[in-house]
């Protein structure tokens, strides 16, 4: 039997359910399809910009009734342990993955989104439309926005020309329960990558890092390269040493790709990750992924109500929009890892901030967006 829909979305992350919470209200149909059920726990930052404050209000997922942290400070520090500190342009505020992703499931199902909790086998653009099998069911849809995250076996599916470069990098994280200043977020810097730490609701430490997986490779487990290398860092020693872990072990992806993705495959809208990774240490990989999501709906929604005449337009403007947004930001990212991975331009740079300080706001707009009105 084959079920249509205005819209399927694939993945049911940040990016996924504000598009269904959006497209719903505006009284598209929306077919949401998620892998898994929720809550999850999910290797991520944590940190959220306030520049998205303003469009998960306009969804009525306003996350204040999720009592997040409220964030305005940054601190930076390389290997050795020296540090710089800086208020943040537009602040922004922490949150679990864990309590967010089932708030915004609950308010896409309220707002008439359909989610199926099922897989998608495949995906084939044919006479204008999609079909989408999945395990137990296919779908035909006349837009389709890929949301299902960094990698996931429909890039291979679809030949995405990313998945085939192999990725150096590993991610961690894990919650932790100990001192940290609420109102401040952390990136500290050790051999082989960077590690932030920020409060998420109910007092909790989230420690996200990511680490070159050559540097990684002569420990034996993430335990002794936590000790080994991260608490090389003198502030990352502290932090790990007089808190306790609340996970029963941290949680670990590898592959994470930081290559250019296309923002449109074979048809389909990719948002999210799945249309591109920015370094973590730019702290808005989370925003850049709710931001994304109003931007590719509010074209769809013109799409459908007749506003943009063509698929081919859709589509070129949805890559023109998102590289306004974006593009400067990506390679902002790109540029400043560089440097931060480095020991000795890492030690340069953090002389600089220290002398002059106010370096850091141009810095921090290069990688962050305003307020997103719509």
């Amino acid at each position: 039997m084959e079920l249509r829909t205005e819209v399927l979305i694939i993945g049911g992350g940040l990016a996924g359910l504000c598009s269904a919470i959006h497209l719903s209200r505006a009284g598209k149909q929306v077919v949401l399809i998620e892998k898994n059920t929720y809550p999850q726990h999910k290797v991520c930052g944590e940190y959220i910009s306030n520049e998205v404050l303003p469009y998960l209000q306009y969804l009525d997922a306003d996350p204040a009734v999720l009592s997040p942290s409220q964030i305005s400070r940054v601190q930076i520090s390389n290997i050795s342990g020296k540090s710089f500190e800086a208020e943040l342009p537009l602040g922004g505020f922490g949150i679990s993955r864990y309590r967010l992703d089932e708030y915004l499931y609950h308010q896409a199902i309220q707002a008439g989104c359909v989610v199926i909790h099922d897989k998608v086998q495949s995906l084939q653009y044919i006479h204008d439309h999609f079909e989408v099998q999945t395990l137990e069911k296919t779908f035909l849809a006349k837009v389709v926005l890929g949301a299902y995250g960094k990698r996931a076996p429909l890039d291979q599916g679809l030949q995405r020309p990313f998945i085939k470069v192999k990725s150096p990098w590993l991610a961690v994280k894990a919650h932790y329960r100990g001192s940290h200043p609420t109102n401040l977020v952390a990136l500290h810097n050790f051999p082989g990558g960077y590690c932030g730490v920020s409060k998420v609701e109910d007092d909790v430490i989230n420690l996200c890092y990511l680490v070159n997986y050559e540097s990684f490779k002569p420990y034996r487990n993430i335990s002794e390269h936590r000790e080994q290398v991260l608490c090389s860092n003198p502030h990352l020693k502290h932090i790990l040493e007089d808190s306790d872990m609340l996970f029963e072990e941290p949680m670990s992806i590898s592959q994470v790709s930081f290559a250019r993705k296309e923002k449109v495959h074979d048809h389909v809208l990719m948002i999210g990750d799945a249309a591109g990774l920015i370094h973590p240490l730019c702290g808005n990989g989370m925003s850049m992924a709710i931001h994304a999501a109003g931007i590719c709906v509010n074209l769809v929604i013109k799409y459908l109500e007749g506003h943009i005449g063509s698929r081919k337009l859709l589509e070129q403007s949805y890559v023109e929009q998102w590289n306004k947004h974006f593009k400067t930001r990506m390679e902002m990212g790109k540029l400043l890892s560089g440097i931060l991975l480095k020991p000795t331009r890492a030690e340069f740079v953090m002389n600089v901030l220290v002398k002059f300080p106010g370096l850091f706001q141009p810095i921090a707009r290069r990688t962050h967006g305003g307020p997103l009105l719509l």
